[in-house]
């Protein structure tokens, strides 16, 4: 699926585990002054769950018990005893130091006996290869996930057969992830979460989700505090590989308690599903492939789902936002007020801090093209804490960049430079290539009347 669904990588994911191209996988990005060095994050600080274990229970269920399309799955399956890892390919600079990162984070918040070896007999084996090698395999996909095979050049005779097939697993011995080598390092470091949880764990996606990886709208870049809870919970020492869904029901209770006991006290707040039209909906909207009229009449289709199903959460607020892209080049004015009716909805959902940063990016670019640089200022507000905390460097970036836009309005021309310049190296690792990072100053920069075509 297409991931660029904003200037600052709002991503959709694709990840889409099963049968023939069931994989998992995260959703293809379009690519269309002297660099300082580049940055990096650096110690995690995720956000504990806040939910009940009820509602958890229910997600851990429907994450573990299904794929994406809607086929259920029998058994759980998962690997037993301890994960060996290898990297193959050309892996680009960033990703050991990111891996290690990852793979540190799994052992002490996950709990999970995992770690990197050289060799070719690894449990995981992720293979960094071309944009255009995994594109011949998945085109809608940036990087996926397969059972039973470890090199790219095996998964086109293995990949309508049995062999892949995740529903005919009951137990993991050997996995294989395939990522991007040529991609900014943020897409890279994306893609090692996301797909190595699913080696790992679930194979589902749900947009009910305001707070996982395991949700196509890909807000969230790293595993969060709930997705590591997930994992720790799919490797309980109650669970094993081949159990049913009923089984891992009767043991799930006692193994959240244990592990997130404050959920015991929390009331559940069961969210409804997400019927397939709208998914259908957004996914036209946003993926490749369609034409600019069939993305805005399914981005409507989406909202009018959305508001028919009486929804008031994240997704009624995704519809909007998705909306206002769409007719943001067509129709400005139409699509500012898409993108301040998704911010009221965002705000009044809990858990969707990150969100709201990235619709106050919209908001705070409107804010700048039209000259008011202390309203783009109140409206950025302190979101790029929040980013920071999302280890979201693309983000990050493009809302300094607008600071700095709106710091250049209000005459504050000395701050204004510190904060762009302090920007790049952050863009360096959201965006790549100096050329992009280029793109994307040019791109915030001509939101001024100052300085656009007309300023």
């Amino acid at each position: 699926m297409h991931r660029m669904i904003l200037p600052i990588c709002l991503l959709l994911g694709a990840c889409a585990p099963g049968m023939h191209n069931e994989m998992p996988s995260r959703a293809a990005t379009r690519h269309e002054i002297t660099m300082p060095p580049m940055k990096s994050f650096s110690a995690p600080r995720p956000i504990p769950p806040q939910r009940s274990n009820r509602d958890i229970q229910r997600d851990f269920l429907d994450l573990s018990f299904q794929l994406e399309s809607g086929r259920v799955l029998q058994h759980l399956s998962r690997f037993e005893g301890p994960i060996t890892v290898q990297v193959t390919g050309h892996p680009p600079t960033t990703l050991i130091p990111d891996l290690t990162r990852l793979l540190h984070r799994l052992r002490t918040e996950a709990g999970i006996d995992i770690s990197r070896v050289s060799g070719d007999n690894a449990n995981i084996t992720i293979e960094a290869v071309s944009r255009d090698d995994i594109r011949r395999h998945l085109p809608k996909a940036a990087c996926f996930v397969v059972p039973n095979i470890s090199r790219l050049s095996q998964y086109r005779r293995a990949r309508n057969s049995r062999q892949t097939d995740w529903s005919q697993l009951r137990q993991r011995e050997k996995i294989a992830i395939f990522v991007p080598s040529d991609s900014s390092p943020q897409e890279v470091r994306d893609c090692l979460h996301e797909e190595l949880a699913q080696a790992l764990g679930p194979l589902n996606d749900l947009y009910r989700l305001t707070d996982s990886v395991y949700n196509d709208d890909n807000v969230h870049a790293v595993l969060t505090g709930f997705d590591m809870l997930i994992l720790r919970a799919y490797y309980a020492p109650e669970l094993h590989s081949g159990m049913s869904r009923r089984q891992v029901e009767a043991r799930l209770p006692g193994i959240l308690s244990r592990l997130h006991p404050g959920g015991d006290h929390v009331a559940p707040h069961f969210v409804d599903r997400t019927p397939r039209a709208w998914i259908d909906a957004i996914q036209t909207a946003l993926g490749p492939g369609s034409r600019p009229n069939q993305r805005r009449l399914a981005a409507n289709d989406a909202l009018r789902i959305a508001i028919s199903a009486g929804w008031s959460d994240h997704r009624r607020a995704f519809s909007h936002f998705a909306l206002g892209r769409l007719t943001q080049a067509s129709n400005p004015e139409y699509a500012q007020q898409q993108f301040v009716t998704a911010e009221q909805f965002y705000k009044r959902t809990p858990g969707t801090e990150l969100h709201q940063a990235f619709s106050a990016a919209q908001l705070a670019a409107h804010a700048i093209s039209r000259g008011r640089g202390e309203d783009a200022l109140a409206l950025l507000g302190s979101h790029q804490a929040t980013a920071e905390r999302h280890e979201n460097a693309a983000l990050l970036a493009t809302l300094m960049m607008l600071r700095a836009e709106a710091l250049d309005l209000t005459g504050r021309t000395t701050e204004a430079q510190s904060i762009r310049l302090d920007s790049l190296g952050w863009a360096r690792y959201g965006y790549g290539a100096d050329w992009a990072v280029r793109a994307k100053l040019r791109e915030v920069t001509a939101l001024s009347p100052l300085k656009g075509p007309n300023g």
